[in-house]
């Protein structure tokens, strides 16, 4: 099952130097995980975050997948 505009071919990316489009930042892909994120409703909703851990940083950058590209991609 595929997040709209999120393939599932990023998981395997997982462990590569990649570029969060949005931000400019570039790091190590450590994790591309599925969150419950509270509604107001009580209903949860679900989403896809990568998380981007930049050289030399201890606190990963989270992003959405499809925000993010092999480094050098354009």
């Amino acid at each position: 099952m595929s997040a709209p505009g999120t393939s599932d071919d990023v998981f395997g990316l997982v462990g590569k130097t990649m570029r969060d489009i949005a931000s400019g930042v570039e790091g190590e892909l450590p994790a591309i995980r599925c969150e419950q994120l509270p509604t107001h409703t009580g209903t949860p909703a679900w989403t896809r975050r990568a998380y981007l851990l930049p050289p030399g940083q201890d606190t990963p950058l989270t992003t959405a997948p499809g925000n993010i590209r092999p480094t050098g991609a354009r």
